[in-house]
């Protein structure tokens, strides 16, 4: 990549800001790929190039990047009320219109909605929730976390300490002390020889009583879990696998906490991935495409057992000592209301049903059999295709070959904006509004790409033993 033009914005870019995810040193030599607009399923760079965005921005823009009413419904929340708090019993329609909406649309029973601005702070938010919980109930050494490994939760200390991905760990000294992790449950690489997804999601549930059983269940509070896991590499669990984690879970009296930040409203073909993969959480968050991610807003869903703990511990202390500024913000809850109503009423459900299967079997017929591709795996409108050095032993490249983000920046250049992920693994998760026609184009874009890197890694295979 060419080092971006003097006085461009590129460069002032580079000069000035500081990037999430990116090796900001290499950042400073070649900038960045500058996104002036967008339309639909596509975004265009300041050099008018365009791209299908094949991750809706980062799992999130479900509307796609140019959906008129929610432009409109924000326009006229910021006429009539542009900011108000919720602190001290405060509130505002907007944010009671959507409390109402999402604890009429929550999956299992729910009491009560707390707002935040991300999925991350969804996620801190719920951790605090359940120590204070556990003091309600006189129990203060019940405070441990159950992460997974691969599992993403965010990134603030306590939701990274969630995190499960050792890349979001290195030298920031997290994670904290009482928060562990169970084994991913990716059959592909995890599963002994010849042992089915049933018995290998009986062998995770073992594992996980062994280590609740090793910390003190007295001392377990709650797991995590996103319904499929998104950053870790969109790994849906085998079957029977959050049948027999939660039977492990209710035996010690052990919260599960749903993060639905990626999979909720719609985007595995139910309104929730818990719908989708039999979960029964005590708590949810969610976050991205809430709103479509037009402004941001996260929500921290609790049961009612869950908020009577919270509401005795906060009436003996006389408050409930947590909230953020923008709890609740006048303008991104409305236009979050807004991203519900285009959802019920364009029955954006009903295409991602339609379109679901078509992306799910056009990834598995083009790439199955591809020399780069290990696993194809995915549910409703979210995939990926793992690439691996030897499809027989499903052994991944050397992490110094920089696999994946070749992948990614060659999918650029046939115009198609990926997303590199762990064990260079593509991530597949458009805006939900993505036509049979648009993804045949997004695939032919993922195709071409790979071809070039298999003919790239041929020759320097070669190269190194000439």
């Amino acid at each position: 990549m060419t080092p971006p033009r003097a006085n461009s914005a590129a460069a002032r870019d580079a000069a000035y800001a500081l990037h999430p995810y990116t090796d900001l040193k290499t950042h400073l030599e070649t900038g960045p790929l500058v996104i002036s607009h967008g339309s639909g399923v596509r975004v265009w760079d300041d050099s008018g190039r365009g791209y299908i965005d094949s991750v809706a921005g980062l799992w999130c823009a479900s509307l796609g990047f140019s959906n008129e009413r929610l432009v409109q419904a924000a326009a006229k929340q910021m006429r009539t009320l542009p900011f108000y708090h919720s602190f001290a019993a405060k509130s505002h329609e907007p944010m009671i219109d959507l409390a109402e909406m999402l604890i009429q649309r929550a999956p299992v029973p729910m009491s009560k909605v707390f707002f935040a601005n991300s999925g991350s702070e969804a996620n801190d938010s719920a951790i605090k929730m359940v120590w204070y919980f556990n003091n309600a109930l006189g129990r203060p050494k019940k405070k441990k976390c159950i992460g997974r490994i691969k599992g993403y939760h965010g990134i603030t200390v306590a939701a990274g300490s969630l995190t499960g991905l050792a890349a979001n760990h290195r030298s920031f000294d997290i994670p904290l002390p009482g928060f562990i992790h169970t084994m991913a449950p990716h059959h592909y690489h995890g599963a002994e020889p010849g042992e089915s997804e049933e018995a290998f999601a009986t062998r995770c549930a073992d594992e996980l009583e062994k280590l609740i059983l090793v910390e003190d269940p007295d001392t377990v509070a709650a797991m995590w879990a996103e319904p499929v896991m998104g950053a870790g590499g969109v790994i849906v669990p085998p079957r029977t696998y959050f049948e027999k984690i939660q039977a492990v879970l209710r035996k010690y009296d052990v919260l599960l906490v749903a993060d639905e930040v990626i999979c909720g409203f719609w985007r595995t073909a139910n309104y929730w991935g818990t719908q989708t993969l039999g979960m029964q959480p005590d708590i949810i968050t969610c976050a991205k495409a809430l709103s479509s991610s037009y402004l941001p807003i996260s929500a921290v869903m609790v049961n009612e057992r869950v908020f009577q703990g919270l509401a005795e511990e906060s009436h003996t202390l006389g408050s409930f000592g947590h909230g953020y500024t923008y709890s609740g913000h006048p303008v991104a809850a409305a236009v979050a209301v807004e991203t519900l109503k285009i959802y019920d009423e364009t029955d954006i459900g009903g295409h991602v049903r339609a379109v679901g299967p078509y992306l799910q079997t056009q990834l598995r017929r083009r790439f199955a059999g591809h020399e780069l591709v290990g696993e194809v795996r995915g549910i409703g409108l979210i995939g990926a295709l793992e690439l691996v050095a030897d499809t027989a032993t499903h052994s991944n490249f050397d992490a110094k070959m920089k696999v994946g983000a070749r992948a990614a920046k060659l999918l650029e250049q046939h115009g198609v904006i990926g997303r590199n992920l762990f064990n260079d693994t593509i991530a597949f998760s458009p805006p939900l509004i993505i036509s049979e026609a648009e993804i045949d184009e997004m695939l032919d874009g993922v195709s071409h790409a790979l071809d070039e890197l298999a003919v790239q890694l041929r020759r320097e295979k070669i190269a190194a033993v000439g």
